[in-house]
């Protein structure tokens, strides 16, 4: 693929009559998006984009490649690179970040209440940060004889 979008580049560019000594060149897709840069000394980036405009793929002329999927929401849920980095991450129905994971072997959790407060987080490194999820008998109300009462914890 590359040689051949590299020849369509080169192609475009002749038919602009671009002369490259007199600075770089960029071709954008129908959305905006730059699609492919190159310098006068020859550093080239390419980009890919889905149809919602999110980059999924950028690879440049110094050899680093980078790829990524997204959910429906547009949330970023993995991406890799050319350093064999990669990164891992879900999202709660709010868009919440829920799970992070990456190749250095860290891992967070979050918890999120109605209200998209967050209530509960762990990470590999430190444990449980943050604990404010409802207890078991928080949020109770019982009624004795027409009376409502909350109950607490002890």
């Amino acid at each position: 693929m590359e040689t051949h979008l590299n020849n369509t580049v080169m192609s475009i560019a002749k038919q602009f009559n671009h002369d490259f000594s007199k600075g770089a060149f960029e071709l954008f897709d129908q959305n905006g998006n730059r699609v492919y840069h190159e310098d006068p000394v020859g550093y080239w980036a390419k980009q890919e984009y889905d149809q919602k405009g999110n980059q999924v793929y950028y690879e440049d002329s110094i050899g680093y490649w980078a790829k990524r999927e997204y959910d429906q929401d547009g949330n970023q849920v993995y991406r890799e690179d050319s350093s064999g980095y990669w990164v891992k991450q879900e999202f709660d129905q709010n868009n919440n970040l829920i799970y992070f994971e990456s190749s250095d072997g860290y891992w967070s959790k979050q918890e999120y209440d109605q209200n998209g407060n967050q209530v509960y987080n762990e990470d590999s490194m430190d444990g449980v940060i943050i604990d404010n999820r409802p207890k078991p008998c928080e949020d109770k109300v019982i009624e004795i004889d027409g009376v409502k009462y909350k109950l607490s914890p002890l």
